[in-house]
C-alpha cells in the first residue's frame, strides 16, 4: 500500500471513522484501530466495535493498493499534527511509514486477517432530505439515556402509526417527540430502536452538509449513508415504554414567553444553581420569575415579561434538563404548559407543533 492524500481530508476522515473504534477491546484489541483500504484512487476507511460502524470513502493518489489496520487514535493524532500539505503513506512488511515535508513517523500496524468483516445491507433504500433528519436528530437525540444499565432507553424509537411517523426519546427525567414527514421509512404499526450515540455520530457526519440521506432499516441494523460516508449500527432489542401515557390531552395552564429571553435569563440564574439545585419558576399574570436557592452560597432572581393564563404557582425544574429543552425549540415564543407543580410540563415552540419536550419538575419545599 502506498498512496497521498491531503492532510485535511485524510484527518477528517480518520477521526470520523476513529469515533467507532473502542478502547474497550476485550478479546479483540484490533477494534482499537481503523482499517485503510486502497483501491482505485480511492481510499476507504473504516471504524468499528462491532455495535457501530463507520466507514467512509476519500480520493487519494495511489502507487500501490492495499489494506491495513492501524491504531486509532496514534494515525489520526500523527497526522493532525503534520504539517498543511500532501501527506505519503505507504506500508511495509511489518511497519507503516507517515510521513509529510520534513516529518516522519512510522505506526506498526494491527492484525488485518482479525478485522470483522463487513457486511453489506440488505434491507430497501429510502431517500430522505438531510436537514429535515438532522434537525429532528439535533431536538430528540438530546434525551435519550446514556445509562447503560437501562439499554432500551439508551436508544431512539422510530415508530409509524396511524399519526404518521415519529421520533421519540427519554432518560425517565424529560421526553423528546419529532413527527417526521418521511413516512415512507417504516410501514404502519413498524417501530425500530436505534442506539441514540449511533445517531448522535449521524447527526455530525450529516452536519457536513450532504442534501440527502439514504436510510435502510432492517430487522437487526440501521444503515444510513450521506455522500461517501456509511454508518451502520445494531438496533436495541426490548420493548419501549408507552410514552404516550406521559401525555395528557389537555393543560389548565399556558405560559408563553420569549425563547431568546427565557435562555438568557435562566443561563444567568444557573449561575446559583449549585449542587443539583432546581430553578424556580413562579407563574403569575404578564411576568415569569425564575429563582435559585442554594443553602450557604446565595440567591438569584430574575423577572421577564410573559403571558401567562391559569392558576398561580411554583413550578421547578432541574436547570440544565430545562435549557436543553428551550434550546431545542424552534420559534422565537416557547409556551410551557403545566396541570400542577408535580405533574409533567411540556414545552412547545410557537407555531412548530411537529416538536415538544416533556419535563419532569423537581419537589421543593
Amino acid at each position: 500500500m502506498k498512496f497521498r492524500c491531503e492532510r485535511e481530508i485524510l484527518a477528517e476522515a480518520l477521526t470520523t471513522a476513529g469515533r467507532a473504534a473502542t478502547s474497550r477491546t476485550g478479546t479483540l484489541p484490533v477494534l482499537s484501530g481503523v482499517r485503510l483500504d486502497v483501491a482505485g484512487g480511492e481510499l476507504t476507511v473504516t471504524g468499528t466495535d462491532l455495535e457501530l460502524t463507520i466507514r467512509l470513502t476519500v480520493p487519494v493518489h495511489s502507487d500501490q493498493d492495499g489494506s491495513a489496520v492501524v491504531p486509532a487514535r496514534l494515525i489520526s493524532d500523527i497526522v493532525r499534527a503534520l504539517p498543511a500539505g500532501a501527506v505519503e503513506i505507504s506500508l511495509g512488511d511489518d511497519e507503516m511509514a507517515i510521513s509529510a515535508g520534513r516529518s516522519q513517523f512510522s505506526v506498526r500496524p494491527l492484525s488485518l486477517s482479525d478485522y470483522p468483516a463487513q457486511a453489506e445491507p440488505d434491507a430497501e433504500p429510502v431517500t430522505l432530505q438531510s436537514s429535515e433528519v438532522s434537525d429532528a436528530l439535533r431536538q430528540v437525540v438530546r434525551a435519550a439515556s446514556t445509562d447503560d444499565a437501562r439499554a432500551v432507553l439508551t436508544g431512539v424509537l422510530i415508530a409509524a402509526d396511524d399519526e404518521g411517523l415519529k421520533m421519540v426519546a427519554t432518560d425517565s427525567y424529560r421526553l423528546a417527540v419529532r413527527d417526521l414527514p418521511q413516512s415512507s421509512m417504516l410501514g404502519s404499526g413498524q417501530k425500530v430502536l436505534v442506539p441514540g450515540r449511533a445517531l448522535a455520530e449521524l447527526q455530525r457526519i450529516l452536519s457536513s452538509g450532504d442534501d440527502e440521506l439514504t436510510v435502510r432499516l432492517g430487522t437487526r441494523e440501521a444503515v444510513f449513508e450521506a455522500g461517501e460516508t456509511r454508518l451502520t449500527t445494531r438496533l436495541i432489542e426490548g420493548e419501549y415504554p408507552n410514552y404516550r401515557n406521559l401525555l395528557p390531552s389537555a393543560y389548565p395552564n399556558l405560559l408563553t414567553v420569549g425563547r431568546e429571553a427565557l435562555l438568557e435569563a435562566l443561563r444567568r440564574v444557573k449561575i446559583l444553581a449549585q449542587d443539583s439545585t432546581p430553578v424556580r419558576l413562579t407563574l403569575a399574570g404578564d411576568t415569569l420569575q425564575l429563582t435559585a436557592i442554594t443553602q450557604d452560597v446565595g440567591n438569584a432572581h430574575e423577572e421577564i415579561d410573559a403571558s401567562y393564563d391559569g392558576a398561580e404557582m411554583t413550578v421547578a425544574f432541574n436547570p440544565d434538563y430545562l435549557a436543553s429543552g428551550i434550546d431545542a425549540v424552534e420559534g422565537d415564543e416557547v409556551t410551557l404548559a403545566t396541570m400542577d407543580p408535580m405533574k409533567p410540563a411540556v414545552l412547545r415552540g410557537v407555531g412548530h407543533d411537529e416538536y415538544l419536550y416533556l419535563l419532569m419538575p423537581v419537589r421543593v419545599p
